[in-house]
């Protein structure tokens, strides 16, 4: 029994601590990591979604971003912090349900590697070109790739990034030969896509719906299996004859593995209350982004099932990221 006491005494000392941080937690700005460039979509929306946290949790959520391998450098920044509630990410769907299959070597499991707090945004990608090239339909663009094999270059968030694969899915189902340029991101990749460096880009709408809208491009399909209400006039690519070709992209919100029950509650509830705010999901619609709360447990189903779908997609075309 003297033994038991002393152990009980230990446990109750280690846990004091622990649990008198859980409950003053927050006391400084919490850092959220976003594995993409400034400026890109899911930039756009952890920045409103940093805001609707902060308000909550009394302290400022700070972006960092962290840009590479199609948004593994970043989430890995995530994973390997100290799991007290101060950093956190924003993973994208390419980080946890496809480079889990296309690279050699991952520097973290995403399935134990992080605590999972909630799905945060889906957003349709859409099909979009340079108004140099000749082509005004989804029809077009595939008459003039099988014209012209390998004289269309398109770009992509990175390699293993949706925006990659969707592209690559769309080389296959079409049987047309175009050159796939990766970058650090969509915002330098559609720098250079309005510019006619690369031709063609398949991105989330967000990011180049003012183009499109100012006429600098031309969109031609939306990778998802209904339209858009912010382009409404686009048909998807499933009306276009290609249904295969679907790429909803999709962002969560992350810990890492180990984060206290009691701080886990805490991020949680702010980020679910920001995400039920009308502001918020009014911010998302603009910008065609469907704000997307769940439970941890809700988020674990839907990791399994993105996980099947693009490990599937990547057999399937035989990718490996560099």
């Amino acid at each position: 029994m003297h033994f038991l006491g002393r152990f009980l005494v230990l446990l109750v000392t280690v846990a004091m601590p622990l649990a008198a941080a859980a409950q003053s937690y927050p006391v400084k700005p919490v850092r959220l990591i976003v594995p993409f460039p400034a400026g890109g979509p899911a930039d756009i929306f952890a920045r409103f979604l940093a805001q609707g946290m902060g308000a909550k949790l009394g302290q400022p959520v700070v972006i960092e971003n962290v840009g590479g391998l199609g948004g593994v450098v970043g989430v890995d920044r995530a994973a390997k912090a100290a799991p007290d509630g101060y950093t956190l990410g924003l993973n994208s769907a390419s980080s946890v349900s496809i480079a889990p299959f296309s690279v050699a070597k991952m520097p973290y499991d995403p399935n134990k590697d992080f605590t999972l707090i909630t799905t945060v945004v889906r957003v349709p990608e859409v099909i979009a070109v340079n108004p140099a090239l000749p082509v005004n339909t989804l029809a077009e663009l595939i008459a003039y790739a099988k014209a012209n094999p390998g004289k269309i270059n398109y770009g992509s968030a990175g390699s293993g990034s949706i925006t990659h694969l969707a592209g690559e899915l769309l080389k296959v189902d079409a049987g047309v030969d175009m050159v796939h340029v990766p970058y650090k991101g969509a915002a330098p990749a559609v720098t250079d896509l309005l510019s006619g460096q690369v031709q063609l880009g398949i991105f989330d709408v967000p990011v180049l719906l003012s183009h499109i809208r100012a006429g600098k491009l031309k969109a031609l399909a939306i990778t998802s299996a209904r339209r858009t209400a912010t382009l409404p006039d686009v048909q998807t690519t499933g009306e276009a004859g290609y249904p295969k070709v679907l790429s909803d992209n999709w962002y969560g919100l992350v810990g890492p593995a180990g984060l206290p029950p009691a701080i886990l509650k805490r991020v949680r509830d702010a980020a679910i209350s920001a995400l039920n705010t009308a502001e918020l999901v009014e911010q998302y619609a603009k910008v065609s982004g469907v704000s997307m709360p769940s439970s941890p447990e809700e988020y674990a189903v839907y990791l399994v099932q993105e996980q099947k779908k693009w490990g599937a997609v990547v057999k399937a075309i035989d990718f490996k990221a560099e």
